[in-house]
């Protein structure tokens, strides 16, 4: 189980990474393994304001097509247009090269509903992923 120290983590297996207000945001390692060979991804527009769990990407696989949640809420300030051409840098790089937006929050904290790795750790455990 590739989990990092020092992200947040949603239930929906999205990581969070703090810069200051603004949180760079992708997929676990976890969530790209269950979607197999990511072969499209549909970010939204700069400026675009993002509830909590609003739809905010789209990831094409060659086992389906899901709507990823936004694990904070804020507006989007940077998506990582790289994907468009090499969206199999999700698969490859998920806590790198293949993050896919910054979303401007207003906050310097880390949302309260994100787990931190031990806890995320836990909760995939639970239910059964490797």
């Amino acid at each position: 189980m590739d989990v990092r120290d020092g992200l947040a983590y949603s239930r929906d297996h999205g990581w969070v990474q703090m810069r200051g207000t603004v949180a760079r945001t992708g997929l676990t390692h976890q969530a790209q393994d269950a979607l197999g060979e990511v072969t499209f991804v549909v970010l939204p527009t700069v400026g675009r304001r993002l509830a909590l769990v609003e739809t905010c990407a789209e990831v094409e696989s060659a086992k389906s097509i899901s709507e990823l949640p936004a694990p904070v809420a804020g507006t989007v300030c940077a998506r990582n247009d790289r994907l468009e051409r090499e969206p199999s840098l999700v698969n490859r790089d998920p806590y790198g090269a293949g993050w896919l937006l910054e979303i401007e929050t207003g906050e310097a904290r880390t949302p309260s509903h994100l787990m931190d790795a031990d806890a995320y750790r836990a909760f995939v455990a639970a239910a059964g992923v490797e």
